[in-house]
């Protein structure tokens, strides 16, 4: 079982991803993957190289395997080490771009979390520091082109308010 959980920066796909993650682990083996890790860093981080890394892990997972794959070192700037994705009865991907249309045939729960993108500016740069603010609002605008593109929250099966 996968679920995606997408939405603008600073809307609460972490804490909804948390929550999921807690309430089924009873029962299942959970991993809930960030899509922070996945990026390739700002230039083009929802590219091709992040559909195709989410191509195979969600193949990884369908054949209950293991799989490796680079983490983005946000401190360094550049490609960081390796980790695994374990195989686990369900695997939870948070974050921007998680929803995309290239591995939604295998997401079994797709979310989005509405929010005004300025609410969610806001929340990211209170957490994550001002420093990365022209960064962020070049990152709103890929966003922007992403979700539109790819028709994201049309295509979620659950809609959840995070404006908390």
């Amino acid at each position: 079982m996968i679920a995606t959980i997408d939405g603008w920066a600073g809307a609460g796909k972490t804490t909804l991803a948390s929550f999921l993650e807690k309430n089924f682990a009873n029962k299942l083996s959970v991993f809930t993957l960030h899509m922070d890790d996945l990026y390739d860093g700002w230039s083009d981080p929802l590219g091709e190289k992040l559909t195709d890394k989410l191509l195979g892990i969600v193949s990884a997972h369908n054949s209950k395997s293991p799989h490796r794959t680079t983490r983005y070192d946000w401190h360094k700037n550049s490609p960081g080490e390796e980790f695994e994705i374990p195989s686990t009865d369900f695997l939870i991907i948070e974050g921007v771009g998680s929803g995309q249309r290239s591995i939604r045939e295998n997401v079994s729960m797709k979310f989005w979390i509405d929010i005004d993108p300025l609410l969610g500016l806001d929340r990211v740069l209170a957490r994550d520091g001002q420093e990365i603010k022209s960064q962020m609002l070049l990152f709103q605008q890929m966003s922007s082109q992403h979700f539109a593109k790819e028709g994201t929250a049309d295509a979620a099966d659950y809609h959840v308010n995070g404006a908390y």
